[in-house]
């Protein structure tokens, strides 16, 4: 049975830009008007990574628009904010951090069937130019074969 859960932002760019490793969900420590702006979707974590520091995640560069109805309850839309992980898992990603090429991005947030903000973080290295061009070669090829099946 698969659970239910809204999007409120997705990364495509990520799996463009980088092989994807190992991929962990996180819990994230919001203040009551940014889930606001979370469930209505007003989410960008294009930019964004993540980082441990003192045994602790960290998500940064993630931007959640002010909510509208907020005002002096609003907090800055770029601030770093917590990642709620079992300490077994914050040790895994550090190990990865620290090895070279290998970096933790966000690939979507989401809220799920409970009412609770979630992210996806994954374990991951960067593409070169020629793996990117590679994957749209074979994406092609891949959509040239399915509509030659199709007639």
């Amino acid at each position: 049975m698969k659970k239910e859960r809204k999007l409120a932002a997705n990364n495509k760019k990520a799996r463009h830009e980088y092989f994807i490793d190992d991929v962990y969900e996180a819990g994230i420590v919001l203040t009551g008007t940014e889930i606001k702006s979370v469930r209505r979707g007003k989410v960008n974590i294009r930019d964004s990574y993540a980082k441990i520091e003192n045994g602790e995640a960290y998500i940064i560069g993630m931007h959640i628009s002010p909510y509208e109805q907020g005002n002096i309850f609003n907090v800055d839309p770029l601030r770093q904010r917590k990642l709620l992980l079992h300490k077994k898992e914050i040790r895994k990603l550090e190990e990865a951090q620290q090895q070279q090429g290998q970096t933790l991005i966000p690939l979507q947030m989401y809220i799920n069937e409970d009412g609770l903000a979630k992210i996806e973080i994954a374990v991951a290295r960067g593409k070169k130019l020629y793996d990117k061009r590679a994957d749209i070669a074979k994406k092609d090829a891949d959509r040239r074969m399915q509509q030659a099946r199709r007639k």
